[in-house]
């Protein structure tokens, strides 16, 4: 039985700087018709913008603001808001996405209620350019129903691709037992997810946009994307967690396949240069050794790297 005195949400939004942003969330926030939530902001900036922001905004049922000192840091600040949380359900949500419509936690709720079995939900999303709140033609982004069955089947099939989105998209179940990954910037959420999932959390699926991600060249993601030194330790350190029998799973394979081809990763010893000391799998030795042989311009030929790659995958040895 719910507890009476407990929060359906707690909404945890890591701030840092950037109070035109947070005002917008917080306005989207302010106009869902779904009110049994609580607001926690963990705030990590240098200056009071954002406490000054907050100090306007009365309307919300509980708030719980707290400045971190020194700042946390990514994902560390998400981690502190969350645990705070009293809700039924964790809503984390970055200072710079925002609620598409007014129903949209009323939406998650029923989502809730309609999936019993569910502790972890996700919805659709749309991409918008975060500076001038225009949604971006064609950028509606659904999961393909393969890739949904896929992942619910094997999450850490998500390595191929993060069928789920950012953070902002999803709630789950507040175990006070999940947290994100302080060592990961890169593949933080999907690492979360895959962690989450694999510890028996059921995943229901909103075919509708309810979160508008904004799009900036400043994210994070942004910056560490093809960076030897942040992707190759990261992948590493999942493929520690999870195991090498995944890289059994051709869509797991598949993964290290684009990773190494688009890090124009020749040699073992390149890994160990970007950061990685452990021991490389042979079925990853044998996936460079085998990309060697062929250009880069080869490689990025789209069915002529799908071909390549099912080539070496049913190779033996």
């Amino acid at each position: 039985m719910a507890d009476p005195g407990r929060p359906f949400f707690s909404i945890c939004i890591p701030a840092y700087k950037n109070p035109g942003y947070l005002k917008r969330l917080l306005d989207s926030l302010a106009e869902q018709t779904f009110r049994d939530f609580e607001l926690i902001i963990s705030d990590d900036s240098p200056d009071e913008s954002i406490s000054e922001l907050i100090a306007g905004y009365i309307m919300f049922p509980s708030v719980v603001y707290f400045k971190n000192a020194p700042a946390l840091g990514t994902p560390a600040n998400w981690n502190a808001g969350i645990r705070k949380a009293r809700g039924e359900w964790i809503k984390l949500m970055h200072d710079d996405d925002w609620f598409a419509s007014p129903k949209s936690l009323e939406l998650f709720a029923k989502a809730v209620k309609a999936n019993k079995d569910a502790s972890f939900i996700f919805s659709a999303y749309k991409n918008v350019n975060a500076e001038d709140d225009k949604v971006e033609p064609g950028e509606l982004i659904r999961p393909e129903s393969f890739r949904l069955k896929q992942t619910m089947k094997n999450p850490v099939s998500l390595l191929s691709k993060n069928i789920i989105g950012p953070p902002s998209v999803t709630i789950h179940k507040n175990d006070q037992q999940h947290f994100y990954d302080p060592a990961l910037k890169w593949l933080v959420d999907m690492d979360f997810y895959i962690r989450f999932l694999n510890d028996g959390g059921k995943v229901s699926y909103i075919d509708e946009p309810l979160i508008n991600i904004g799009i900036s060249a400043l994210q994070v993601t942004k910056s560490s994307s093809l960076v030897r030194e942040v992707e190759i330790p990261e992948h590493f350190h999942i493929l520690e967690k999870t195991g090498t029998t995944h890289l059994k799973n051709l869509l797991v394979f598949d993964a290290w396949w684009r990773l190494f081809r688009n890090l124009k990763i020749r040699s073992v010893a390149e890994i160990e240069e970007a950061g990685y000391k452990g021991v490389v799998p042979a079925v990853l030795q044998k996936m460079i050794a085998f990309q060697k042989r062929f250009s880069y311009t080869t490689l990025k030929k789209g069915p002529v790297s799908k071909l390549l790659m099912m080539i070496c995958y049913i190779m033996p040895g």
